[in-house]
């Protein structure tokens, strides 16, 4: 991200998480980039649950409505605080079903859940990983795949996800 978008999206996360926190949510994450339709501000909220409430650790409790209102609200402050000089669209939304982990909050949280981890290095003769997230212990979380378990360590980590369970 460019010198002066990253120094707007550094505000805008000043201005807009207190928001979001009222509502006793966290913002994920924030992006505003170009894209075919313009330019998109995207908020991504979730609940700050803990991970420790059995079936549903990691599954988003936010709903349309919280966006909504979230959205309402953040639409009013950007139009006073004027920061964003050129037309885009405001969207906020919850991680989803597929969430990505990012954070090591993310993996812990998610633990036991199903999970795709793709590794920059090749870890065990693979690097692309589907099992179930276990604990975290000194930057490496633990994966128990089909071939048994796997450590990552989190600093090799392109992407994770968890795996929709139909």
């Amino acid at each position: 991200m460019p010198e002066g978008e990253s120094a707007l999206a550094s505000r805008l996360i000043e201005l807009l998480e207190p928001v979001v926190m009222d509502y006793g949510l966290e913002l994920v994450e924030l992006q505003f980039r170009r894209e075919m339709s313009g330019w998109v501000l995207r908020l991504t909220v979730d609940s700050l649950d803990d991970g420790d409430n059995g079936d549903d650790a990691g599954v988003s409790g936010v709903g349309i409505n919280d966006c909504a209102q979230i959205s309402r609200e953040v639409a009013s402050i950007l139009e006073v605080e004027d920061l964003i000089k050129q037309a885009y669209h405001l969207e906020v939304s919850s991680p989803g079903l597929d969430r990505p982990l990012k954070r090591e909050r993310d993996f812990v949280r998610c633990r036991g859940k199903l999970a795709k981890i793709v590794s920059q290095e090749i870890i065990d003769g693979q690097n692309v990983f589907i099992g179930r997230l276990g604990e975290l212990v000194n930057g490496e979380i633990t994966l128990a795949c089909d071939s048994g378990l796997t450590r990552i360590p989190l600093a090799v980590i392109s992407r994770a996800n968890l795996v929709v369970e139909w």
